[in-house]
């Protein structure tokens, strides 16, 4: 391990330095329990948010609150200037992103219909959660990742239902092969993002306005975001558990199929968070900014992708499991990933302007 990256993980809490041991028990407690506690997931999903169930949709506010609560907002103006980061985000999560998932899920599933159609709804659903946990772990830009998760949102409000309409009817059609529908409307996905993302980014923006004119910001940033910031990887483990407990039968009692599924997503996670790094450092961009624009590229919006799978095909069918597997997958990858990226962390000169403390 180099200095750098033992400096880093040296300023670690446990809670930080063991979180791939955390996250693997985590899974199997919900795989467990899930498989071992009848009922467990009819009471889980006895009430629901925007069609997730409603444990699930607070974990998932309580994980980001913490971390867009650290945002520097008034830093956000240099990152929406950098040309370098943000035209590489948009091309790698709604062109090469979706066009990469397509192309595996029929090379890799070509004869199993349901999940590659699944499969294509994961690469359709670009990430505004769990990458903002990667990137801080990682550390990453904190506003630069702030910045492109809203533009992630804005882009699938509007694309989400153009492009799955694309990849699964009119590109299949050209190709000459079989063609399937997705019933999503723009008010559904809009729905997700306001809930997901707009309750806890109006939480953290608020948080850091209103601490800093009571308070200052030093006092905000030596003693308020010490107090939350653990919170969010506690939401982060309590997401898993449930989630993985709603899906634990699914996943345990069809191994064989999950490990099908499991090929194309490990593939795709590979390809394009190095394939992302590799162009962030192309283009000049310090480590913190390259770091933000592979976790974005590379994570994917499972939440949604479960949620609209289960709408449009129901919550038995192949589409619904391969969602699932999506986070059985991205998860570990992505958290082996902030390691590789930290070690990474030497072969860039910092570029002052652009760290984000």
């Amino acid at each position: 391990m180099t200095g750098t990256q033992t400096g880093v993980v040296g300023k670690l809490s446990t809670l930080d330095r063991y979180l791939p041991v955390w996250i693997a028990v985590a899974m199997v407690l919900g795989l467990l329990a899930g498989r071992w506690i009848p009922g467990l997931g009819g009471v889980l999903n006895a009430v629901s948010v925007d069609g997730i169930s409603l444990p699930i949709a607070l974990g998932l506010l309580v994980m980001m609150y913490p971390v867009l609560a650290k945002v520097r907002y008034d830093r956000l103006g240099t990152v929406t200037a950098d040309r370098r980061l943000l035209w590489p985000s948009l091309v790698l999560n709604w062109l090469i992103g979706p066009a990469l998932m397509f192309a595996l899920a029929w090379l890799l599933l070509p004869d199993l219909p349901e999940y590659r159609t699944g499969l294509i709804i994961v690469g359709l659903a670009r990430c505004i959660a769990m990458v903002i946990i990667w990137n801080d772990l990682a550390c990453g830009d904190r506003e630069a990742a702030a910045v492109l998760v809203a533009l992630n949102s804005v882009f699938q409000v509007v694309m989400f239902g153009v492009l799955g309409w694309f990849y699964l009817a009119v590109l299949p059609g050209w190709l000459g092969l079989p063609q399937a529908g997705l019933s999503v409307s723009a008010w559904q996905i809009a729905k997700s993002v306001l809930i997901f993302l707009g309750i806890p980014l109006l939480a953290g923006y608020l948080s850091r306005r209103l601490g800093e004119r009571a308070k200052g910001r030093t006092w905000y940033e030596s003693r308020f975001l010490p107090k939350v910031g653990p919170v969010a990887l506690y939401g982060l483990l309590f997401t898993i558990v449930v989630l993985f407990a709603l899906q634990g039968d699914q996943i345990t009692s069809r191994p064989l199929d999950v490990a099908r599924i499991a090929l194309p997503l490990l593939v795709y996670f590979g390809l394009m968070w190095a394939g992302s790094y590799a162009l962030g450092k192309a283009v000049g961009l310090s480590y913190e900014r390259t770091t933000t624009l592979a976790f974005t590229a590379a994570g994917n919006n499972f939440e949604l992708a479960i949620a609209v799978a289960i709408a449009t095909f129901g919550a038995t069918s192949g589409q619904a499991l391969a969602g699932v597997v999506g986070p059985l997958i991205e998860v570990p990858v992505l958290v082996a990933l902030v390691y590789v990226s930290l070690a990474l962390r030497r072969r860039f000169a910092t570029t002052p302007a652009e760290v984000s403390p």
